[in-house]
């Protein structure tokens, strides 16, 4: 491809990209391995991805784009801004509100990215003659990586991605190509001595600076963990019920970012600052309803209300206590046990006492009688 046809394919990707809602489009050739996949094996390796089983499988293939596909020759790495309106660390010091992490206030993101993708494929295509396919966060692709090797942005000492024009505040979406384009030059790291995102972490889980524990993350725990939430990470959940933006809120880079202009990542009124008070009393026909097209429906009602109960107990809002006694009867283990822990700390030692003799001895369930037990 000659270097004047070269440059009218990238002029028709870049107009194509902004024409479907794109922020930022870059390319990284598929002939290098991301420059993280050791890294990744070493996360695996110590076991800080924690229940999240399918990384372990699918890891073979995330560690260079043609171990996915042999035929690809190109990624395309596409960026949309979400970035949100107000300050997402305000909520926190609501301690009778949800905190929500911001990407998911609104529609699934990848619902959102994933057809626009398509449809610069399909064009991309009909005008080379070159397979394409599309990739949003659910394929085995180590996005952040190719997306700093494309120049998109960086990955942080949080290992999230950092770009200069947008933050923290990018989603990420990849067209793989057999087109040979011409690729442009990686990012590099500008965090320079800055420890904002390490420090700020309520549960200390970056062991190191460019390094995750899973198993210790708020967004883990919330979203991917299935049981009850450890106790020793309860009380620095606070009132974050789904994800935590912490780490990306703090980040001295935001100062450049704009609000999302997309209308389907712009935030909910509803789920701004949600009153705990009306999540606890979800059923799930009501959290179906209620999260309809929204990324947090796919944890299900039973593990969302578990995280609304560790909030509640983190409130010291008596008036939550009700609620709290309403699902001691709840059919869900993973819920009646969450409600023990929240009633032990918002409840005095007596009405606490006098609630378990009541009703400990009607229970059934090993784990839920074990927080009985437990105090705080």
């Amino acid at each position: 491809m000659g270097t004047a046809q070269a440059d009218r394919l990238r002029a028709f990707i870049d107009k194509e990209a902004r024409a479907a809602g794109f922020d930022a489009v870059a390319v990284a050739s598929a002939q290098a391995a991301p420059s993280k996949a050791g890294e990744l094996g070493h996360f695996l390796r110590e076991g800080r991805h924690g229940t999240m089983q399918w990384m372990e499988e699918t890891a073979d293939r995330r560690a260079h784009p043609r171990d996915l596909w042999p035929e690809v020759r190109s990624v395309i790495m596409l960026g949309m801004n979400y970035g949100p309106e107000e300050d997402p660390l305000s909520v926190l010091g609501k301690k009778s509100r949800a905190a929500i992490s911001v990407y998911a206030r609104n529609r699934d993101y990848h619902d959102v990215i994933k057809g626009r993708l398509k449809q610069i494929a399909g064009k991309l295509a009909a005008r080379t003659g070159q397979d394409v396919k599309v990739f949003v966060d659910t394929a085995p692709v180590m996005e952040k990586p190719l997306a700093r090797q494309a120049g998109l942005g960086w990955q942080g000492k949080h290992t999230n991605l950092v770009s200069r024009e947008f933050g923290s505040w990018l989603f990420l979406g990849s067209i793989f190509t057999t087109a040979e384009l011409e690729p442009d030059d990686p990012e590099r790291d500008h965090c320079g001595s800055c420890r904002a995102c390490l420090d700020i972490c309520p549960t200390n889980a970056f062991p190191a600076p460019y390094q995750l524990d899973a198993r210790r993350c708020i967004s883990y725990l919330t979203i991917e963990h299935k049981g009850q939430i450890p106790h020793e990470f309860r009380a620095a959940m606070g009132n974050r019920i789904y994800g935590c933006d912490d780490c990306l809120a703090v980040c001295p880079w935001n100062k450049f970012a704009r609000h999302a202009a997309e209308a389907r990542l712009q935030a909910r009124h509803d789920l701004n600052e949600p009153e705990l008070a009306a999540l606890l009393a979800l059923d799930d026909a009501a959290f179906r309803a209620f999260f309809s097209g929204s990324p947090v429906k796919r944890i299900g009602r039973d593990r969302f209300v578990r995280n609304a109960l560790i909030a509640a107990g983190n409130s010291g809002d008596a008036t939550l206590g009700r609620h709290c006694e309403a699902l001691l009867a709840d059919p869900s283990p993973l819920v009646r046990g969450a409600a023990v822990w929240a009633l032990s700390r918002l409840l005095d030692a007596g009405a606490f006492a006098s609630l378990e003799a009541r009703l400990r001895p009607l229970e059934k369930d090993a784990e839920v009688e074990a927080e009985w037990r437990t105090r705080p």
